[in-house]
């Protein structure tokens, strides 16, 4: 066999093993960020529940509140925050610049949320009140969700971005975009404290 077909060989080989390599690399890529996310989506079902329920909680405590209008504003306001940065990490959960300003929005909830209750301590009616009670209730399970799927969520943005940092792996997503995915990270040791919903 003459030498240059043994090249061509070889060179044919190495071409054929380099396109299964650069093939299976990307699609690699592409499920793990698929798998993040995915993972994203069930945080953000799960804060569209929160969401939901902080109207519910406000108009309950309105009737028993009457001269906390301020702070019943101020969780209004910043679910609206909250809900407007969500809606847009939805949109690109990649997206370390809106991952960040959802945790920002979703800490100033927790925040007014943490306000309204210690000041709702102060309304024995409304500890009371069964709607009241049944919100309350909900919000926990709904915050323990989210929590939980925060735990998945960054479980699978750190596989992904393992991934995508190895040799020869970082080249090609480097020619093809694939960027570091953001954790969902709670910086302020205050925005640790889970807000306090207990009647």
């Amino acid at each position: 066999m003459p030498i240059w077909i043994i090249v061509l060989i070889v060179i044919g080989v190495a071409a054929l093993l380099a396109v299964f390599l650069f093939t299976g690399t990307y699609n690699s890529l592409i499920k793990l960020r698929n798998r993040y996310e995915n993972a994203y989506s069930q945080i953000d079902v799960q804060l569209k529940r929160r969401h939901d329920l902080i109207p519910n909680l406000v108009e309950t405590a309105k009737g028993y509140m009457e001269h906390e209008k301020e702070t019943l504003t101020a969780v209004i306001e910043a679910r609206n925050q909250a809900m407007s940065a969500q809606k847009s990490a939805a949109a690109n959960p990649g997206d370390a610049a809106s991952m960040r300003n959802m945790m920002s929005a979703e800490s100033g909830l927790n925040g007014a949320l943490g306000r309204l209750m210690m000041i709702a301590e102060q309304y024995p009616d409304l500890k009371a009140n069964q709607n009241m009670l049944s919100l309350q209730e909900e919000l926990t399970s709904t915050e323990n969700k989210v929590a939980y799927s925060r735990q998945g969520y960054n479980d699978a943005v750190t596989s992904y971005n393992t991934a995508r940092e190895v040799f020869p792996t970082v080249i090609l997503a480097g020619l093809f975009g694939f960027k570091d995915a953001e954790l969902l990270r709670v910086d302020d040791p205050e925005e640790r404290k889970v807000p306090s919903v207990a009647f």
